[in-house]
């Protein structure tokens, strides 16, 4: 059948976006001497910055560069699996006793400024705060088009001090790249020494992307960011050079970067971290809050201000109705060092277990349940940062050491928020690939991820899939030598190793999922089937696909899909319990709509949608008790190069709505189209309706994910609703 044919050929994702553009622009073959600017050959032994009283604790100096994590070195000793921590010691200098809190505050505005003053809106909040001489902000601008304040330049990198009402500059030099290693080193190291005081604190302030793609994404150089490698440069430059001492936090006013491997770097130089798992409104942090806190309360230490934080956050979410989503922690990171103790132990039993095909395939089935943070679906993009807590609970039964792990990660988080959408997130994400994005992504994870064990079990994944070993053959080697200990430094270097992804591609047509009894309709009128026993030891997750035709038929289009099945994992038996029921707009267009989350009370859908004239994302609620359905706004999604958008935009009179489908032809052998309905402009209050489809025929088909990040998708059964709502399946 050739619709069977397309379906299966062309069901890909293509929202992936490229890690290569998020990369630095740096030589392979070189690296960047702070001191000299200059470059040199990597075969060189290189102090960082040749500062001999500049020690581990261990009295251990690696070789590093931006390119590298290297403010820790970790190590885990093969004959026990231990892991064996060691930060640079940063704390050289006295603190001061004057009682000034100093915040700096990395401001690059990108178009959050551009398109709506966000960043002059928060310094206009800085500036409101309660006057106080022990109260400061430092900002530098830059990373913008266009400024909604003209005494701010958009030619230039500028400093400025708020404090008592007063906005000033004080100094200014060239444009640069604020995605850049170096330009934030000299952003600290300059205001850490004007600026010394008892207590500091540093936010950086942008867009954020989680652990791969890092924050603050430049739109005047390519939107270039800041990677977690290049932060750790930065702020080892202005310890060494500068400070001489610890932040009494490092916050992220940006989304997604509350992870243990944003936490694994700063926790050699901060006391605590700020931070949000999930992804910020544009309104962000409320620094007249946070100001008039530390004005009344000069003596307030770390943790009260990060409660301060948390809160006035949550309040500032709940007055534009954005509670819902919402998160946020304060992280303890001298704690963070027992959870890489404590999740290196879980993840070496972990990996182990996973040698067996049922159990792997049972963690594997609970990590894609767990909680996870910025869409991760194929019309908002993939961040693949989930719940770290979540991952642990997922695995619990069948690993070791989860009650360890998990009490050490909950005594790092010392407060937290959530909203509805996320009541159980734990405070922390991890990276996990939800969907496999390329050599790029799993290279830049090797060089930050917190324990061989844990990559470990990802990488046999996801070599199963790209190359077709069979999944007993994987060898660890890269990973783990026999004549020495695996050391975090060199473990990963070797780029290559990830081309195996290079020409990777998701084929709809997973050799991994088998049937014992092939999709079929039943003598009771169902669409089912149940998988043998292989079939269930590679099976991750189950939902189903309704398509429709086109008006002129000469299309398929994807109205979405639906977890209205009745399945049983332990007999492997599933069948469709769809009602004919779908969301669509008050003209009756259905919308296209994908499941971002589930919760106890509700069902939050994305659907692609042109808004105002162009592509993006309107997400709707959905509530179980009364099937009411609320619009939640107009979101992005993750951009090409990573970055996760902030604002939720609220639909207002006259905008204009036309649904998006993915679109397979039914003439041609093509890859995916996109194909656009009509228009409706928006008048009054958007209601979504939740009724029976519109009379006609439609198709139905099981999508079943493999563990290793392929899918199947099975052939598919004609579906027809008649005048009166009836719905019948018959056999395509």
């Amino acid at each position: 059948m050739k619709f069977k044919k397309i379906l299966a050929i062309s069901l890909s994702i293509i929202f992936i976006f490229s890690m290569a553009a998020c990369s630095d622009e740096y030589d392979e073959d070189e690296e960047y001497d702070y001191e000299t600017e200059e470059t040199y050959d990597k075969k060189d032994d290189y102090d960082l910055f040749g500062d001999e009283d500049y020690y581990y604790e261990s009295d251990v100096i690696p070789e590093g560069d931006v390119d590298s994590i290297n403010g820790v070195s970790m190590s885990v000793d093969n004959s026990t699996g231990a892991l064996t921590v060691s930060r640079l010691n940063v704390e050289k200098s006295r603190r001061s006793d004057d009682g000034i809190w100093t915040i700096f505050i990395y401001l690059c505005g990108t178009d959050l400024e551009t398109d709506s003053g966000m960043a002059v809106d928060d310094m206009d909040e800085m500036a409101s705060a309660t006057h106080s001489d022990n109260v400061r902000f430092i900002v530098e601008t830059g990373g913008t088009d266009e400024w909604s304040d003209t005494n701010i330049s958009d030619e230039k990198i500028q400093r400025f001090i708020i404090q008592n009402g007063e906005i000033s500059m004080v100094k200014e030099t060239a444009s640069d790249n604020m995605g850049k290693a170096e330009t934030l080193a000299d952003f600290l190291e300059w205001g850490t020494k004007e600026y010394n005081s008892e207590h500091m604190g540093l936010i950086l302030w942008n867009h954020g992307g989680g652990s791969i793609t890092g924050v603050c994404f430049d739109e005047k150089y390519d939107q270039d960011s800041l990677t977690l490698m290049e932060i750790d440069a930065a702020l080892m430059k202005c310890s060494a050079n500068s400070m001489g001492r610890k932040f009494d936090f490092i916050g992220f006013d940006a989304c997604l970067m509350g992870t243990i491997e944003t936490a694994n770097v700063l926790a050699t130089y901060a006391d605590y971290m700020f931070c949000s798992q999930e992804m910020e409104p544009g309104s962000g942090w409320d620094y007249t809050s946070i100001g008039n806190y530390l004005a009344k309360n000069p003596d307030a230490d770390t943790v009260s201000l990060g409660k301060e934080v948390c809160d006035s956050f949550y309040k500032a979410c709940e007055s534009v109705d954005d509670e819902d989503l919402a998160t946020f922690a304060v992280i303890d990171l001298s704690k963070i060092d027992s959870i890489l103790i404590g999740f290196n132990n879980f993840a070496k039993d972990m990996y182990e277990k996973g040698e067996d095909q049922e159990i792997i395939a049972e963690m594997v089935r609970g990590i894609e349940s767990a909680d996870n943070f910025g869409g991760n679906n194929k019309t908002e993009g993939y961040t693949n940062m989930v719940d770290m807590g979540g991952i642990i609970e997922a695995c619990s039964k069948y690993a070791d050491g989860a009650r360890e792990a998990k009490k050490a990660l909950e005594d790092a988080v010392v407060y937290k928020i959530s909203g509805s959408t996320h009541p159980e997130a734990e405070g922390l994400s991890i990276y996990y690939p939800l969907e496999i994005q390329g050599s790029n992504e799993l290279s830049l994870f090797s060089k930050m991820s917190v324990s061989p064990y844990y990559l470990s079990f990802i990488d046999r994944l996801n070599k199963t899939a790209a190359t077709g070993y069979e999944f007993e053959e994987y060898e660890d080697d890269q990973w783990f030598e026999d004549s020495e200990d695996w050391n975090w430094w060199d473990a990963a270097q070797d780029d290559d190793y990830w081309d195996y992804l290079d020409d990777y591609e998701e084929t709809g047509e997973s050799p991994y999922i088998t049937f014992s009894e092939e999709p079929v309709i039943g003598s009771d009128g169902s669409f089912g089937f149940t998988l043998d026993e292989e079939g269930m030891s590679n099976a991750a997750g189950i939902y189903a696909l309704i398509y429709e035709l086109s008006e002129d038929e000469q299309e398929i289009l994807e109205i979405g899909e639906t977890v209205d099945i009745l399945g049983d994992w332990d007999t492997g038996q599933f069948s469709d319990n769809f009602d004919g029921y779908w969301l669509s707009l008050p003209d009756g267009q259905n919308l296209a709509t994908y499941i971002v989350e589930e919760t106890e009370d509700y069902v939050v859908y994305t659907s692609p949608v042109m808004y105002n004239g162009e592509e993006t994302n309107l997400r709707i609620k959905q509530y179980y008790s009364d099937a009411h359905v609320e619009v939640e706004g107009i979101w992005n999604g993750i951009s090409e190069y990573g970055a996760a958008s902030r604002e939720i935009i609220k639909l207002s009179n006259g905008d204009t709505v036309a649904p998006i489908y993915y679109a397979y032809s039914l003439e041609e052998d093509d890859d995916e189209s996109m194909y656009q309905g009509e228009e409706y402009t928006v008048a009054g209050k958007l209601e979504i309706s939740y009724d029976i489809m519109p009379a006609g025929d439609y198709y139905y088909a099981f999508c079943i994910d493999d563990i290793y990040g392929d899918y199947y998708i099975t052939d598919v059964a004609d579906f027809i609703i008649d005048e009166d709502g009836n719905i019948s399946f018959f056999e395509y």
